[in-house]
C-alpha cells in the first residue's frame, strides 16, 4: 500500500473520512456509556476526582445502616422508659389509693369491772399486728405507796482532781568557781552554768530560767527556790502536761564538786497531774462534774444539768454522799452509766422504785387515754369509746393479739377464752401484693429493652461513627446527675419491694411515694438525654445523605454526557461522513478523467 500514490484531494477527502469515523465512534462511545469521561485517558483530572467523590459517597452510605441500627436501639431504650415510666405512675397511683383506704378492722369490748377487780394488777396486752414484742396496759390499779427510785454513793464525795504542775527539787547548791561548768538536760535539752552565771544562787536561777524559756517558750517552766531555801526547784507549766526530766552531766574544768545542783547523778523524772472530772449518765443523760468541785456545787451542778433536758430525776447530798433520785414517786426506773458512774457511786447503779396508786377499774375513757398515749401503741393501735365500750382498731395490715378480753368483754383474764384476734386490713394487703407485682414488671421493662443485643437500660454503651475517617463519633450510655453509668432497674432507682408493714402507716406509705417521685425524676431525665442523642443521630443521618447526594452529583457532573449534545454531534459527524463521501468520490473521478485520453 505503500507504493500506491493517491492524489492530494483523494488524500484530503481520506484523511476527513478517517477523523470523522473517529469522531464518531467516540460519540456513539458516550451515547453508548452516558459518560463522556470513560478512563483517565479521557480526562484524568475529571476520572480521579469523580472516583473519589464517588469513593467517599460509599463510605458515607455504609455508615447509614449503623445510623439506622442506632436510632432503633435508642427508640428501643426509649420504649422500655416510657413502659417503666408507665408501671411507676400506676405504682403512684397503688399507694395513693392505699392512703384513701381505712377499712382498719375493730372490736369492741364492754368493760367487766367485776371480774377485774382490785385484788391483782390486770393488763389488757398488745402484740401482732404493727406492735414490737408484747404491749400491756393496765386495766384497774391497786392501792400502793409510792417510793422514790434513788441511787446513794456508797462513800463519800471527793471532788475530782485539779490539775497538778509536775516539779522537782534538787539538794544544796554549790557555787561553781573560775573555770568550773556544769551542764545538764531537762527534757532532752542542754542547760549550762558556768563560773560567771553560777557564782551564785540567784545567778544560777536567773540562768536557768532564761536558757528554758528560749528551748520550751515563756511560761513552759518555773525555777525558784526549793524548800529548804538553798537548792533549785524546777516547775513545769500549771496545767500538769509538761513534766520534768533531768538528766545530769559531770561537771568539768577546774576544781569542780561533786554536789552539783543537787539533782544526783542519774535521771530524775517529776510528772505533772493533769485535771480530772467525773462524766456519767442518768438515764441516758449526760452530765458533768467540773475538776474542784465540792459536793454542794456538784449537786447544784448535776440539776441544771438534767433541768435543761426535763429529767424525772435530781441529786442531793444525803450525809456527806452524793444522791441521784426521782423527783416525785412515780416508779421511774433509774440507771446510772458511763465512764465515771462506778467510780462515783460504787456498783450499784440501778433501781426502780413504785409509783402511788388507788385501788380501781380502768373506765373505757381512761383505757382510751391509756392506750392511745403509749408511745408503743401509737400509729399501730387506735382506741375509742364506741358508746360505753372500747373499741380498739388494728392499724395494721398483720393480725393483732388481744389478751385479756373475751369476745365481748375486758375482763383481764388470761388463757384461751381470753385471747381475741382482730384482722389485719385486708384491702392494703392486696395492694401490697400489686405494688411488689408492678415493680418485678418494672424490671422487666428494663430487661427487654434491647435492640440488637445493645440494650442501654441496662447500662450497655452505643458507639456511632458519624463520619468516614472515624474522627466524628457519639457515644450514647445512661447516665445519672453525677455521670456515672446508670442501670435502669427497680433496685437502682430505690425501689424497693413491699412489706406489709410498709402500708401499716401512711407515713411509710408518703416515705415510698416519695422514692417513686424521684424515680419519675429519674426516667424522664434519661428519656430526655435519650431523646436528645435520637435527634442528634437523626439530624447526622439527614446530613449524611445530603452529603451523600451532593458527592454523586458533583461526581456524576464531571462524567457524564449530555445525550442531547452527543446526538447532535452523531447526526453532524454522519452529514460529514455523508459528504467526505461524496467529496472523496468526485476527487476519485477526477484522477478517472486521463482514462480518456487512452481511448
Amino acid at each position: 500500500m505503500a507504493n500506491v500514490t493517491l492524489s492530494a484531494g483523494v488524500r484530503a477527502n481520506l484523511l476527513s473520512l478517517q477523523s470523522t469515523a473517529d469522531m464518531m465512534q467516540t460519540t456513539q462511545n458516550r451515547l453508548a456509556t452516558g459518560n463522556k469521561v470513560n478512563s483517565a485517558l479521557d480526562n484524568p483530572i475529571s476520572f480521579f476526582t469523580s472516583q473519589s467523590l464517588q469513593s467517599r459517597a460509599g463510605d458515607l452510605n455504609s455508615l447509614l445502616d449503623s445510623m439506622s441500627n442506632g436510632i432503633q436501639t435508642i427508640q428501643a431504650a426509649n420504649n422500655g422508659l416510657t413502659s417503666i415510666t408507665s408501671t411507676v405512675q400506676s405504682m403512684q397511683s397503688t399507694l395513693n389509693q392505699a392512703l384513701q383506704d381505712s377499712n382498719w378492722q375493730s372490736s369492741s369490748y364492754s368493760i367487766d369491772a367485776a371480774t377485774i377487780g382490785t385484788g391483782s394488777v390486770k393488763n389488757l396486752t398488745f402484740s401482732g399486728g404493727a406492735v414490737t414484742g408484747s404491749i400491756n396496759v393496765a386495766v384497774n390499779s391497786i392501792s400502793t405507796p409510792g417510793t422514790q427510785s434513788a441511787v446513794t454513793a456508797a462513800s463519800n464525795y471527793l471532788a475530782p482532781s485539779v490539775a497538778a504542775a509536775a516539779s522537782y527539787e534538787g539538794g544544796t547548791y554549790t557555787v561553781l568557781g573560775a573555770g568550773e561548768t556544769y551542764t545538764f538536760k531537762v527534757n532532752g535539752q542542754d542547760i549550762s552554768l558556768d563560773a560567771t552565771t553560777g557564782n551564785n544562787l540567784t545567778n544560777a536561777k536567773n540562768a536557768i530560767q532564761n536558757q528554758l524559756d528560749a528551748r520550751f517558750g515563756t511560761g513552759a517552766f518555773t525555777v525558784g527556790n526549793n524548800a529548804a531555801a538553798n537548792g533549785i526547784k524546777i516547775t513545769g507549766n500549771a496545767t500538769g502536761t509538761n513534766d520534768v526530766v533531768i538528766s545530769n552531766q559531770a561537771a568539768a574544768g577546774g576544781a569542780a564538786t561533786t554536789a552539783g545542783l543537787g539533782f544526783g547523778t542519774t535521771t530524775q523524772t517529776a510528772l505533772g497531774t493533769p485535771a480530772s472530772s467525773y462524766k456519767f449518765t442518768v438515764n441516758g443523760d449526760a452530765v458533768t462534774v467540773a475538776a474542784g468541785t465540792g459536793l454542794n456545787a456538784a449537786v447544784t451542778s448535776i440539776n441544771t444539768q438534767l433541768s435543761a433536758v426535763n429529767s424525772k430525776f435530781q441529786a442531793v447530798a444525803n450525809a456527806g454522799k452524793l444522791e441521784i433520785r426521782e423527783i416525785t414517786a412515780q416508779g421511774t426506773a433509774l440507771t446510772l452509766g458511763g465512764p465515771d458512774a462506778s467510780t462515783v457511786f460504787g456498783g450499784t447503779l440501778t433501781n426502780t422504785g413504785t409509783a402511788t396508786s388507788t385501788a380501781a377499774v380502768q373506765t373505757v375513757d381512761q383505757l382510751v387515754a391509756a392506750i392511745n398515749g403509749n408511745g408503743s401503741l401509737t400509729g399501730k393501735v387506735k382506741a375509742s369509746n364506741d358508746n360505753g365500750s372500747l373499741r380498739i382498731t388494728n392499724l395494721s395490715l398483720a393480725d393483732l393479739t388481744v389478751v385479756g378480753a373475751s369476745s365481748s368483754q375486758v375482763n383481764g383474764g388470761t388463757g384461751g377464752s381470753n385471747t381475741q384476734t382482730i384482722v389485719g386490713n385486708t384491702v392494703r394487703k392486696g395492694l401490697v401484693q400489686q405494688f411488689n407485682t408492678l415493680r418485678d414488671q418494672l424490671d422487666k421493662f428494663a430487661g427487654d429493652a434491647s435492640y440488637n443485643g445493645i440494650n442501654l437500660l441496662g447500662g450497655d454503651k452505643l458507639k456511632l461513627t458519624l463520619n468516614e475517617t472515624g474522627s466524628s463519633a457519639i457515644n450514647i450510655q445512661a447516665k445519672d446527675a453525677n455521670g456515672n453509668t446508670l442501670t435502669i432497674s427497680s433496685t437502682a432507682l430505690g425501689i424497693n419491694s413491699a412489706a406489709n408493714s410498709d402500708f401499716d402507716s401512711n407515713t411509710s406509705i408518703n416515705a415510698i411515694l416519695g422514692t417513686l417521685t424521684g424515680a419519675l425524676s429519674t426516667l424522664r431525665s434519661q428519656g430526655s438525654s435519650f431523646g436528645s442523642n435520637l435527634s442528634a443521630v437523626q439530624n447526622r443521618q439527614t446530613f449524611t445523605k445530603s452529603m451523600i447526594n451532593t458527592l454523586q452529583t458533583g461526581a456524576d457532573k464531571l462524567v457524564l454526557a449530555d445525550t442531547n449534545e452527543e446526538g447532535a454531534n452523531l447526526l453532524a459527524l454522519q452529514t460529514r461522513r455523508s459528504l467526505s463521501t461524496t467529496a472523496l468520490s468526485m476527487a476519485s473521478q477526477a484522477d478517472q478523467a486521463v482514462l480518456q485520453l487512452f481511448q
